[in-house]
């Protein structure tokens, strides 16, 4: 038995040595690949000098100031073509339909009352009767006239100088889908 026995450890020595000349062998390539790889580093940039500047807004107007916004108020309100067009939208006693916006309405009908033309304006499933001369949505929309396809409007905005203008507008004849 002891006989053979002695051939472990020989074949394990044999094995110890084959793994350690094996290594030196690894460390060897290693050492000459990083030997041979040499890293490629840009220089940095260098920044740009920051040169201070000093404030020269000190001697401009401000545009906050109490004086000027009262002085544009005052000449926004005395024009008189500004203020008769919009004084008699502002003294009456608004309607309803003007609460909502004219995109969010739809015309989905047209009936005759007493010789009179009515349509039938649809705001959030709920149905309204328009007359000529009722007022629609938010722009101070007066009804000028009413066809069986078309609610026209006249309504009075504000333009790019805040002058008050008069423009056209109207409500078509929406069918629905089947």
């Amino acid at each position: 038995m002891t006989r053979q026995l002695w051939w472990v450890p020989c074949s394990l020595a044999l094995l110890l040595s084959a793994c350690f000349s094996e290594g030196d062998e690894i460390h060897a390539w290693i050492a000459d690949q990083k030997a041979q790889s040499r890293p490629k580093v840009t220089p940095l940039v260098e920044p740009k000098k920051f040169l201070p500047q000093e404030y020269e807004g000190a001697t401009a107007t401000d545009p906050f100031n109490i004086q000027k916004l009262t002085q544009a108020l005052k000449r926004d309100s005395a024009s008189p073509g500004n203020m008769a067009i919009i004084a008699p939208e502002m003294a009456r006693r608004k309607e309803a339909l003007e609460m909502m916006p004219l995109d969010s309405m739809a015309m989905v009908g047209s009936l005759q009352k007493n010789n009179e033309p009515v349509a039938l304006v649809r705001v959030d499933n709920l149905l309204y009767q328009v007359r000529t001369g009722n007022h629609l949505g938010q722009n101070y929309g007066r009804v000028l006239k009413i066809t069986e396809t078309e609610v026209q409007l006249r309504e009075v905005v504000q333009d790019s100088s805040g002058d008050w203008i008069e423009r056209p507008a109207s409500l078509q004849l929406q069918e629905r889908g089947k």
